[in-house]
């Protein structure tokens, strides 16, 4: 890590947010098909299912839109740790739900501190990080992310040997440690200096960087150039930008807002979140049988998504965002196109008496589409995973970069919302329809991000401006750009980021 320590180590621990995240995600995954969950709550049919798992979504959804104020008005750092307080509320509330409305309302408290969470992280880790590497510590998020995810499914499975109540109560309650973690870890962290010198707070922003990058060394050339880059970048902000949403529909910006939505918004069609909510039925459907198998699989399931998350930590700012968007959405849709057509050729679909669905499979192609399940994970998490927390983060100016980051955010939140109301109805009625509905979205993914999304690796916070100033074809603006790091000499270059 050499100079980068303090940068790693600050993004690390802030990542923690999207731990949280992840492990909501997770427990509840497998929660709904926790016999004691089941029977406490009157076996809720699949539009029950999908309010109480969207109503954590929903709470994201507010959450976010709120949180670009806050970060702007009371610093990422204090946002986030507020974000810790809500979260735990509501995780106390659900751990000890006596009825449904209970566990709604708890569900949705623990969604605003995340929907807070998810958008103030990002940004966070952006503005600590030098360009070099904040691709990698960004995608930290997502890396917490999957985390969350793996000890949720593994202590699901651990306690759905409990034969009582506690079952499900102990994995919800666990939630709130990382919470309190975090809170706790955040006391110890630096403001973002970018937002230090947005509010006049020079020296303590000098005194940041000069942590960040040097050690402490305030006279470090590298400090005291990244702090004159980013007073001139606020100055020019000041001049040209009002502190208001409104400043999101100027050209340069609307540009980019709608990149950042769109973006979103093709991250949540990838059908992750269906994956990870529903993962434990679609194996059920698929022909596991019992709940251990089904559980023991969707342990597996989070293992993968856990490590095919590192390459892309290591590897993204060498790879490069569009790429790695386009192939990873090739991934995601041939994967649901192969199980598309295994499970539609095969499938003998029956009910049994609680109404749930079994598609009656042959073994082969039974494990055929368990193992395109895994392949999906893998494309996604070296892909969509991580570079749907940085592309947004860091493309817009300073001055309005928290609340368009709550737009963005908001707009996955909003479609995690629909998708997870919807899709218990879809996995049940349509089955391998809705597989072939996500691969053709994913194939058409590709041809919108090779058109539309220009390349950002390497770039400094403050060299957006040039980039997003040309045509809004970016497959033919790249001579622009590179005439623009001919002139100006600002190559990119392939700097040691270890």
């Amino acid at each position: 890590m050499g100079r980068n320590t303090q940068a790693y180590l600050v993004g690390g621990i802030s990542a923690l947010g999207g731990l949280l995240f992840g492990y909501d995600t997770g427990v509840m995954s497998s929660i709904l098909e926790m016999d004691y969950w089941k029977e406490y709550f009157n076996h809720p049919g699949s539009i029950g299912v999908g309010v109480i798992v969207s109503l954590l979504t929903a709470g994201c959804f507010v959450g976010s839109l709120c949180a670009g104020w806050l970060a702007d008005r009371y610093s990422r750092k204090i946002t986030i740790m507020v974000a810790c307080v809500v979260f735990t509320l509501g995780a106390s509330i659900q751990c000890g739900s006596r009825n449904r409305a209970m566990l709604i309302c708890g569900r949705f408290i623990a969604g605003l501190g995340v929907g807070v969470l998810s958008m103030t992280v990002p940004v966070f880790q952006s503005e600590i990080a030098p360009p070099e590497i904040r691709g990698r510590l960004v995608s930290l998020q997502q890396w917490a992310i999957t985390w969350g995810l793996l000890i949720a499914f593994w202590i699901d499975y651990g306690c759905h040997f409990i034969k009582s109540d506690a079952s499900w109560r102990i994995p919800i309650g666990i939630q709130i440690v990382p919470a309190a973690i975090l809170f706790f870890s955040m006391i110890f962290m630096p403001f973002s200096p970018r937002w230090l010198i947005d509010h006049d707070r020079v020296e303590e922003a000098h005194k940041v960087l000069a942590r960040l990058r040097a050690s402490g060394d305030m006279a470090a050339p590298e400090v005291i150039v990244e702090l004159e880059e980013i007073k001139e970048a606020v100055r020019i902000d000041r001049e040209t930008a009002v502190r208001s949403y409104a400043e999101l529909l100027r050209a340069t910006i609307r540009r980019r807002l709608v990149l950042g939505i769109v973006l979103r918004i093709l991250e949540q069609l990838t059908g992750i979140n269906v994956i990870m909510y529903y993962a434990v039925s679609i194996f059920k459907q698929s022909g596991l049988k019992g709940n251990n198998s089904s559980l023991l699989a969707q342990g597996i399931n989070g293992v993968v998504n856990m490590l095919a998350t590192i390459p892309a930590i290591i590897w993204i700012d060498r790879w490069g965002r569009r790429k790695t968007l386009m192939f990873g959405a090739l991934g995601c849709g041939l994967a649901y196109f192969i199980q598309a057509i295994a499970t539609g050729a095969t499938q003998n679909k029956t009910y049994d008496e609680n109404g749930d669905v079994n598609l009656n499979m042959p073994k082969g192609p039974s494990y055929l589409v368990i193992v395109m399940m895994y392949l999906f994970v893998v494309s996604f998490a070296m892909s969509w995973g991580p570079i749907g927390w940085i592309y947004p983060s860091e493309i817009f100016p300073m001055r309005i970069r928290s609340k368009a980051n709550s737009i963005t955010t908001a707009s996955n939140w909003l479609f995690n919302f629909a998708i997870g109301l919807v899709a218990p109805i879809l996995i049940k009625r349509i089955t391998w329809g809705l597989d072939l509905i996500f691969a053709i979205i994913m194939f058409i993914t590709v041809f919108i991000i090779f058109f539309f999304y220009p390349e950002t690796k390497g770039r400094s916070l403050e060299d957006m401006e040039v980039i997003f100033s040309g045509s809004v074809w970016a497959n033919k603006d790249k001579k622009r750009i590179e005439e623009y790091d001919q002139t100006t000499k600002h190559h990119i270059e392939e700097k040691p980021s270890v």
